[in-house]
């Protein structure tokens, strides 16, 4: 037995008296007997919801939308300097975890540290290539940006470099429009520049917090877009694997293709037996440690290992390998600016705008779900907006410092994770750990075969393609198995930033469908409950003899109100001739359950009203029931409750359907 306070408004929002129900009986046992018994029945009325001003409903509304986590609820109730400190701490993470560092920690970060740096140093110099950009500017972007995240980056795990994903839409884009080998300065100018745009618009994005935006790519999209792009990429190797000097700028599947077969007589054989028999050993190590986490450091030497290897074996057999192509002279020194070679005017700032911010979505996208992901496994909190800004100022550092689009790595921040980092200070025993080659080791790489970048990069994407995530979302969602398709051949037959729009074209049109088309169920009451569900779902549902309940499973405006009173217009005639053929209770009153619709417009206001009308002129009732403050507020400001009445607006279907019946019995004449 227990007690239960409801308080209650009338339709016109004033206060009615508290009513303490005991249930010391079930409430179906006890409705039944009141309608048995003539007695009236207790209606809980539905209520309005606390009068705002306007001003207080955009505010409310401003900060749902922007600070949906209310970042600043840890400032309330401090004092000046606890503010202070609170605020170094908010917009520079190194100053909350700094003060509790200690050797336990360091060591850790520094065995974590030194091993992505031997994963980090041949990636930054392979995606380079793969950007079409000097190898060395991929040593450059392995160096200044992870130090600028270890002060600004809110994950421990995430580990900062250059990625395939970005280098590849980035060599694209800009090769489309500018040859990076007949006018490599100019090439050079436009990367710095697409990267500074990049980074504008990571950091704005993380500013104004309209992270939302990149929530457009869904997991279904990235999912065919990564898949199709690693597979451009790995075909694109084949110039590498195979030691050819001609080799076409598309990256479409056909002409990549076409271009292979076409200089058949450049095929270098010694080329092609080093890099498929490191390649079989880059798969094989990866195997490995996939299958056993704990051999990690498997896959992160393997390409570090190959590299030496290589490089021991062509400068040993140099004389007899003139076949395989080597990365040449590498110069020594720390990164030099770059400030001067930003291009801010002239016919090419379209392109870098729009290579920056495509990159820049992509490398974003990319940043915040792996820092999420290792986030979760250690649990602990990730700001998106923190990181968005992050990743952008980190990008706008990095185009001043010979450096292109930087985020966080899948590859090397799983390695990061399984090696036991503690803290961002992994990324700055990484940074040591390249500037050291940056100043002392480079001219190691002279013999470096072209060919071992190649492999490693395949081996790099291979890891993109996730054929799981695909056959799980052909099983749960066939439209989001199609958005994947899209995305892929997209990126297979067009080209990379168009197989991406297409894909997001796909998602957007399916949001547009969901909102314009939502569902509308008939509902059943289940025996034995006051709990009215869907008939297709509960077989065991029973229909009410003279109602029709319908739910509506979206909000109610513009977009779909037409649409919902079509389709409920329709449910009532098809429930008609269902009535007729079964010879049953014809229908009297029609039930809209309005749990699931979060709010209504003045479109949506006017469709039910006009609704209301047409089924007044058929002798039929509306009935609306369990409508949310929202959509409440909004239908008493607009004077439609005076339409419905008293007696057409219920808190549950359930009170509506009891009291609906009781007033029949009480009144037959109703019922003619």
């Amino acid at each position: 037995m227990g007690l239960n306070s409801t308080r209650v408004e009338d339709l016109s929002g004033h206060a009615c008296n508290e009513t303490f129900v005991t249930f010391e009986e079930s409430e179906q046992h006890r409705t039944e007997l009141r309608i048995l018994n003539h007695e009236p029945l207790e209606v809980h009325r539905v209520c309005l919801p606390p009068h705002k001003t306007t001003l207080q409903k955009l505010k409310q509304r401003l900060l749902e939308v922007f600070f949906p986590d209310d970042p600043l609820h840890k400032f309330k109730n401090q004092t000046c300097l606890m503010k202070f400190v609170l605020g170094l701490q908010f917009f520079f993470p190194v100053f909350e975890w700094g003060p509790q560092y200690n050797l336990k920690l360091l060591r850790a970060d520094i065995i974590s540290g030194l091993t992505i740096a031997s994963l980090a140093i041949p990636q930054g110099i392979s995606y380079a290539k793969l950007a079409n950009l000097p190898p060395i500017v991929g040593l450059y972007s392995s160096f200044v940006p992870p130090l600028i995240y270890s002060v600004l980056g809110s994950s421990r795990h995430l580990a900062v470099g250059p990625v395939s994903i970005a280098s590849l839409v980035m060599g694209t884009m800009l090769s489309e429009a500018v040859s990076y080998t007949e006018e490599p300065v100019l090439y050079l100018q436009l990367a710095f520049t697409a990267t500074l745009f990049a980074g504008l618009f990571q950091a704005s994005l993380g500013f104004f917090r309209l992270g939302f935006i990149i929530d457009f790519l869904s997991k279904a999209t990235l999912v065919g877009f990564m898949a199709g792009a690693a597979v451009i990429v790995s075909l694109q190797q084949l110039k590498g694997l195979l030691g050819m000097v001609h080799f076409t700028n598309q990256m479409q599947i056909v002409p990549v293709l076409a271009s292979v077969f076409k200089h058949k007589d450049e095929w270098s054989w010694q080329t092609i037996v080093m890099g498929v028999s490191f390649l079989v050993f880059l798969l094989t190590t990866r195997q490995i440690s996939t299958r056993n986490p704990k051999k990690f450091w498997l896959s992160a030497a393997s390409p570090l290992a190959s590299v030496i290897i290589s490089t021991l074996v062509v400068s040993i057999l140099k004389s007899k390998a003139h076949g395989i192509q080597t990365i040449g002279h590498l110069q020594k020194g720390l990164n030099p600016p770059s400030m001067n070679m930003l291009t801010l005017s002239g016919p090419y700032l379209p392109l870098a705008i729009k290579t920056g911010i495509v990159s820049g979505i992509l490398a974003l996208t990319e940043g915040i779900a792996v820092g999420r992901t290792f986030a979760a496994l250690k649990n602990y909190q990730v700001d998106g907006n923190k990181e968005m800004m992050a990743i952008g100022l980190m990008n706008m550092a990095g185009c001043c410092s010979s450096c292109y689009v930087t985020t966080g790595s899948f590859s090397r921040s799983a390695v990061n994770y399984n090696a036991g980092a503690q803290t961002v200070v992994s990324n700055i025993i990484m940074a040591t750990a390249v500037l050291i080659t940056l100043l002392f080791l480079m001219p190691l790489f002279y013999y470096t075969p072209i060919v071992i970048l190649a492999a490693i990069i395949i081996t790099a994407v291979i890891g993109l393609i996730d054929y799981q995530a695909a056959f799980r979302l052909w099983k749960v969602d066939k439209f989001d198995f199609l958005a994947c398709l899209c995305s892929f051949f997209g990126v297979l037959f067009i080209s990379v930033p168009l197989g991406l729009a297409i894909a997001v074209g796909v998602s957007v049109f399916k949001i547009l469908l969901h909102v314009t088309r939502p569902n509308i169920n008939v509902l059943g009451k289940i025996p034995g409950t006051q709990v009215y569900q869907n008939l297709n779902r509960y077989k065991t549902a029973d229909r009410i003899p003279s109602f029709l309940i319908l739910a509506v499973e979206a909000p109610i405006y513009f977009a779909n109100s037409t649409y919902l009173q079509e389709r409920i217009l329709r449910w009532i005639r098809e429930e008609e001739e269902r009535i007729a053929a079964n010879k049953e209770t014809a229908i009297k009153c029609v039930i809209i359950d309005m749990t699931a619709v979060s709010t209504i417009d003045s479109s949506g206001i006017d469709t039910i009203c006009e609704l209301r009308r047409t089924l007044d002129k058929r002798s039929l009732k509306l009935v609306l029931a369990n409508p949310g403050g929202n959509v409440m507020e909004k239908l008493h400001e607009s004077s439609a409750l005076e339409g419905f009445g008293l007696k057409g607006i219920y808190l549950t279907v359930s009170e509506a359907v009891a009291d609906i019946s009781s007033l029949w019995k009480n009144e037959p004449e109703l019922s003619v």
